[in-house]
Formats: structure tokens, sequence, C-alpha cells
């Protein structure tokens, strides 16, 4: 797969770009920045050829994707002109900052026969797809209630997190993990019954907060998130028979073996599992999506279920 990336960013540099030039699947061909000399860098590291400006990229014919790590408010745009160029896309999240936007995206993405991916790496780590098989097993009983948690200390000031022009704030680049958490476990029929968005006035973006939703069988999500506290990424199901925790869920390193907890009455039991890279996982679900078809869970309905979530969640904190 011949694939090209619309802008060096920091998550490039330091996760996807290894990931993509270490696969044996892909052949990484060009490089875009609107700064000429960081895109000679990154060529320099990861091969490829450097490129100034976005449109001079999407107008090669030599590419067959692209991978997106703009700054979010940006991905709309660039994301619609590449499909509209013919190319498959992996975009980091968020897509878009709505649920119209997302729509609108994937549907193109649809009529053109093209895969759309939202980077949701955590969701290609084989320990969520362990739980879901022990929760079909029977082993906590029905799933009725989630939590999930994701927050870490704050960012250098000068972070595009803090930047309300690029679209920043926690709630779509931090809250977006335990709502897609609770779609993956609890399913798409949920809906936000009351959020809270904690702002820092002086940068005027959302820097926290937390979300209850409920399913039509009763079932219940309290999530929380935030980008100014201690770290913390983990949730749990708890059930009629029991409950199983994930204590490291979202940023594991590829060195890191996952420890999956199943407490029932009188009984606990842990399972360790092979540590895993959730990069290299994305870029080969990507690669496989586009060359074969296989289904990726990083595209179509799920994607605009969290999009309508997100919505919901900003709509009920700020009384809109």
């Amino acid at each position: 797969m011949r694939i090209g990336i619309i802008g060096c960013a920091g998550i490039a540099w330091r996760r996807m770009l290894p990931a993509l030039a270490a696969d044996p699947g892909v052949r990484l061909v060009a490089l875009a920045s609107r700064d000429p000399a960081k895109a000679r860098r990154f060529a320099d590291r990861f091969g490829g050829e450097p490129v100034t400006g976005y449109e001079a990229l999407l107008e090669r014919r030599d590419l067959d994707a692209v991978y997106v790590p703009l700054p979010a408010m940006l991905h709309a745009g660039w994301v619609e002109r590449a499909l509209e160029s013919g190319l498959h896309v992996l975009c980091e999240k968020p897509l878009t900052g709505s649920a119209k936007e997302t729509e609108a995206l994937v549907g193109l993405a649809e009529s053109r026969g093209l895969a759309l991916l939202e980077n949701f790496m955590f969701l290609r780590h084989s320990q969520h797809s362990r739980v879901r098989d022990l929760v079909a097993g029977g082993a906590i009983g029905d799933p009725l209630a989630l939590t999930a948690e994701f927050g870490f200390p704050p960012v250098a000031d000068d972070d595009v997190r803090y930047r309300p022009d690029v679209g920043g704030g926690a709630l779509t680049d931090v809250g977006v993990y335990p709502l897609r958490t609770a779609l993956l476990h609890l399913g798409a029929g949920l809906r936000v019954h009351g959020a809270h968005l904690r702002f820092d006035g002086r940068r005027g973006v959302d820097v926290g907060g937390a979300a209850l939703l409920a399913g039509p069988g009763g079932e219940t999500a309290h999530l929380s998130w935030g980008m100014e506290r201690a770290y913390r990424s983990r949730y749990a199901l708890w059930g009629s028979a029991g409950r199983i925790e994930v204590t490291w869920a979202y940023t594991p390193p590829p060195t890191h073996q996952p420890v999956i907890r199943v407490e029932r009455q009188n009984h606990v039991e842990e399972f360790t599992l092979p540590a895993e890279d959730q990069f290299a996982a994305v870029v080969a679900a990507f690669v496989a999506r586009v060359r074969d078809g296989v289904p990726s869970g990083l595209e179509g309905e799920p994607l605009l279920a969290q999009a309508r979530l997100v919505d919901q969640v900003r709509s009920l904190a700020l009384g809109s």
C-alpha cells in the first residue's frame, strides 16, 4: 500500500510513522508539510519524498492512501479532499468536530468505495477483544454498568490541545476514549443523560469532564476524563455475577503485558496477555481493509455513534 502523510505532527513522529515504516505491507511514498524543512526532517528519518503543501501531495498519482495527523479543526476539509482524490484515509481522532461533519465524510467514503478509518488505536489492542470474549462467555453475567477513566498531567502550554482555534480541548482528545469504551461494551443504543465540562477560561478550552450514559436495557456508564490530573487509564464492567477490569486500557506501551482482572463471589482471576503494539495493529488493520476489505472496527457506524455522543455531551454540558 503506497501511502502519503498529510501533516508532520508529533504523534506521527513518535508513534505512527515508526509503525508505518516498519510494516512490510506499506511503502511510505511522500510526506507533506507547509514547512519544507519539517518535511525534509521527517523524510530523512522515515524515508519517502518531502513535499511542500498538502495540495501538492494530493495531486500525486503514486498513492493509494493517506494518513492525516493534522490538528483536529483541519481534519474534515483535508479528509474530504483526500477522499475526492480517490484515496483511502487513516485520520487521527477526532475525525471531525461534529456528528454532521462525520456523517458527511462517512457517506462520501462509502459512496466512493473507500476506507475511512479513525485512528482509535486502543480498539485494535487484543486486551479489549479478550474482555468481550470473557463477557460473552458469561464471566460476569449480564453487564449492567461500566466506569471508565482517562486522564493525564498538564501538557506544554503551546500544545495544540490548549488551542481552541485548531479544535483543542479534552472532550474530543481524551473524553472520546471512555465514550468509545462504553459503545464497545454496552452497545450503540446509549444516550447521554448528564454531562459536565470543566473549562480553562484563560485558554478557552475544556480541560476535563464527566458524563452519565444509559442504554435501552437500563445499563449505565459513568465516564470521566481530563488532561490536568494524575495519570489514569482504566475501565471496569460490573455485571450480575461479577466484575471485570482493565488496568492500563488506552496507552499501554508495546512492551506492556496487559492484565485483565475478573472478580466473582469468593473468586478472583487475573489473565496476563502478551505484549502488543497497538499502533502497529492499527497499521495492519488499515492495510487489510484497503487490500482485502477486512472490517476494521474503526469506520462506519461506530464513528457516527461516537460523534453523536460527543454532540450530546457538549450540548448537555453547555445547556444548548
